[in-house]
């Protein structure tokens, strides 16, 4: 059968950045993959902290599902006095009461145990909701702390898998699952020993038949421990395959490529499949032992009863009694290749959201962060000091050296894969140096809270970003407390006025990822969001590359004025975008090598000539 394809993906930035990445390593599931059944409680236990705010409901739940198995275990010993008490006397008045009271105990046993099923599922269900909202929350607050680096190399189809099916099977089997198999276990055990004390020799019998059933059970957990995990991987690359293809539809249309994703898919659907009819089969297996084994002690019972009862060795109400215990424990027993099961899918969902908190984030905010304002002469400065950077054994930056003054626009020109855009996720921290420094306002980025670097920086990216949500809420994200006229400010200096004219102007929902709008409509609003943040540093990575050149004018004018008095970094390509600088810097092979007024790059810089050149006729 073949293997679902990695969690992790390569993409086209990390490709660009270096052919040697190095992917963040997930913990290895061992807690799954192992063969030992005490890895699969170890996964299991990692859930106790989150069930601790409300162990005393789940232990409530737990001792409400022993009462109720209590009670269905005392209507065979009621059932015994009556046969040996009230029916063995005769028809005497004092025999038809005491029938009269077995049944109304009887009647009150099973009203209460149906009760303490309800208040069980009761007790369970509201906590267990909020254990996993708050597994949810802590998996998605992890999602958002972890770097760039994390999300260039997990496909999302897999984190989504983690955050929605595995959740939700942690808490199915914490508020149902967990429960039958402690319980139905321990009835099990607990119902062995009635039946031994009604009778050894009888009881013996359904022990011996017992023994096959525990070895049976081992031998499908270790089956299907593997291939639970299996599925589940292949349900995250399955969900993986339908988000790549709906958000590309407009490319595979385009190239008319839907036969071909239309295959990819089924056999990734087919992989699927497989993996659940395997587990179908697993699981048919141990439920027909489950089921066989127990009717045929009872076979063998009833035949060494008769003979017993014959004897009178047992009186009638013992063999009722032991008949009724065994007949008792039938779903229990059968019930246990639905509670192993659910150990296993609850075991590989848990260590695959684990995966996930366990990666260690490659950017933390420092234990002594400096959080004194800057010199008030450097407020704005941006400083590359003697920056490497590396991705595995790929050099991308080789001693970067680049300071932009306070207010001063600094345009960054290299050629593709050069390092322009590690530069840029560098500032923001989306990484770290492997070496040097980066310096904001004059001090080290490593050193400020991420939270207070970014909050003085307004970026931008080539791909620009929109969320699904109004208009309002995605140019307004930087600074969700800015009136209208600072929201309308950057629109206008974005060129973005269209948005008034869409159906509910600002608060029109622009949909997923901004799809209704256009790819300029796009990155104007991306801008817009930029400069709508009032930062402190503008870092702009290629931020006019989707508009036509009449557009590109009047963006340019209105930048003009944002940037004075901003600092800025921008990552250019085309001419026009190069000539709002006050400086440029050319990067090449990850260093400097020329920096001056465009004029005077393009007079004694043939290489910068050269680019300039090509993206003029481009």
């Amino acid at each position: 059968m073949t293997e679902p394809r990695p969690d992790r993906k390569p993409t086209r930035a990390s490709a660009e950045r270096g052919s040697s990445v190095s992917a963040p390593t997930p913990v290895s599931g061992g807690a799954v993959r192992s063969n030992t059944p005490g890895a699969g409680v170890s996964t299991l236990l990692r859930l106790l902290p989150t069930l601790r705010p409300v162990i005393w409901r789940y232990l409530g739940g737990l001792l409400v599902g022993f009462a109720a198995t209590g009670l269905g275990l005392a209507i065979p010993q009621v059932i015994r006095a009556l046969v040996d008490g009230p029916i063995s006397s005769g028809r005497d008045s004092g025999s038809s009461r005491g029938v009269w009271v077995a049944a109304g105990i009887v009647l009150a046993l099973g009203v209460l145990q149906a009760a303490m099923w309800y208040s069980r599922r009761m007790l369970l269900m509201g906590p267990m909701v909020g254990v996993e909202h708050r597994l949810r929350t802590s998996l998605f607050d992890r999602l958002l702390d972890l770097s760039v680096s994390f999300h260039d190399h997990w496909e999302s189809g897999q984190l989504l898998s983690r955050a929605s099916t595995d959740l939700s099977r942690i808490r199915r089997w914490l508020s149902f699952g967990s429960i039958l198999l402690v319980v139905n276990v321990t009835t099990v055990v607990v119902g062995i020993v009635i039946l031994v004390v009604l009778s050894p020799p009888l009881g013996g019998i359904f022990a011996v038949f017992a023994m096959p059933t525990a070895w049976l059970s081992l031998r499908f957990q270790l089956r299907y421990r593997v291939l639970t995990r299996r599925g589940l991987d292949q349900a995250g690359a399955l969900a993986t395959e339908v988000e790549e293809s709906v958000q590309g539809v407009r490319v595979i249309t385009a190239f008319g490529r839907s036969d071909t994703f239309t295959d990819q898919f089924m056999r990734a659907a087919r992989r699927q499949r497989d993996t659940e009819i395997d587990k179908a089969r697993s699981l048919s297996g141990i439920r027909m032992w489950l089921s066989l084994l127990p009717q045929l002690a009872f076979v063998v019972c009833l035949a060494a009863g008769l003979s017993l009862v014959r004897d009178g060795a047992l009186t009638l109400g013992d063999i009722v009694a032991f008949f009724g215990t065994a007949a008792f424990l039938l779903w229990p027993v059968r019930s246990l290749g639905f509670a192993f099961a659910a150990v296993m899918d609850a075991t590989a969902a848990t260590a695959r959201v684990f995966e996930v908190l366990d990666t260690a984030a490659e950017v933390t905010d420092p234990v002594d962060p400096v959080e004194d304002d800057p010199d008030p002469s450097l407020i704005g400065e941006l400083v590359f000091d003697d920056v490497h950077f590396c991705y595995g054994e790929h050099e991308v930056l080789d001693g970067v050296d680049l300071r932009v003054a306070p207010g001063e626009t600094v345009a960054l020109v290299g050629a593709t894969g050069s390092g322009k855009t590690v530069m840029v996720e560098l500032v923001a921290r989306f990484m770290d140096v492997t070496s040097g420094a980066v310096r904001v306002g004059g001090v080290d980025v490593r050193d400020m809270t991420r939270h207070r670097l970014r909050g003085q920086l307004g970026m931008t990216f080539e791909a620009p970003q929109l969320f699904s949500g109004t208009v309002r809420e995605n140019v307004l994200m930087g600074r969700p407390d800015a009136g209208d006229e600072q929201r309308d400010a950057a629109i206008a200096v974005a060129q973005a006025e269209f948005v008034h004219d869409l159906p509910e102007g600002v608060d029109t929902v622009i949909g997923e990822e901004g799809q209704s709008l256009s790819g300029g409509q796009r990155q104007r609003l991306a801008l817009a969001r930029a400069i709508a943040a009032a930062p402190r540093i503008l870092v702009l990575d290629d931020p006019l590359s989707a508009l036509d050149v009449n557009t590109e004018a009047l963006v340019e004018a209105g930048l003009r004025r944002v940037l004075q008095g901003v600092t800025a970094l921008i990552v250019a390509h085309r001419p026009s975008t190069v000539a709002l600088a006050d400086r440029v810097a050319v990067l090449r092979d990850g260093r400097i090598v020329a920096t001056g007024r465009h004029d005077e790059l393009l007079r004694s810089e043939p290489y910068y000539r050269q680019l300039m050149s090509l993206e003029a006729s481009s």
